[in-house]
């Protein structure tokens, strides 16, 4: 009998052999296409939860009078925790938001642009709270609690 891998063109008899053995070519290679769609759509869905910076293992606590930038409202500092680049936000007088600047999208390092920020890597718009408001789709950047004690001035984190 003719090996059914190397049989280079089925007569009508042996077509019928290769549909009792199982699939169609073709249904196997829409069928493939479908997983793969399907593992690729669920990577991409995952990636906000395993970015890396996501998380501080700990609180932190910081000087306002330390950053400049944080004497205003609307002032951004960036800083680093545990290795992992942050920006806190002056969002009112006795306010703010610290905001992890890994993009929940494909992890790219987020970067102050005018009022907002700006993902360097595909284009996503965040405003100062750390909401997406245009650029490629994505969710908000991460947030994280922040109190503020303003008789010592400072910022506790986490």
């Amino acid at each position: 009998m003719e090996s059914k891998l190397n049989c280079g063109g089925c007569a009508p008899a042996h077509a019928t052999e290769h549909a009792r053995d199982g699939i169609g070519r073709r249904t196997f290679l829409a069928q493939s296409a479908l997983l793969a769609a399907g593992a690729l759509l669920a990577a991409c869905a995952a990636s906000d939860v395993s970015a890396p910076g996501t998380t501080i293992n700990s609180t932190t606590n910081i000087k306002v009078s330390d950053f400049p930038a944080l004497a205003s409202v609307g002032g951004i500092a960036l800083v680093n925790f545990s290795g992992n680049p942050f920006a806190i936000v002056r969002t009112g007088d006795a306010s703010f938001v610290t905001l992890s600047r890994i993009c929940p999208h494909q992890g790219n390092t987020i970067n102050p642009n005018g009022s907002g920020f700006l993902c360097p890597g595909h284009g996503a718009r965040f405003n100062a709270s750390g909401q997406w408001v245009g650029g490629q789709s994505t969710s908000n950047m991460r947030s994280y609690a922040t109190s503020y004690d303003a008789a010592a001035g400072t910022l506790t984190i986490g």
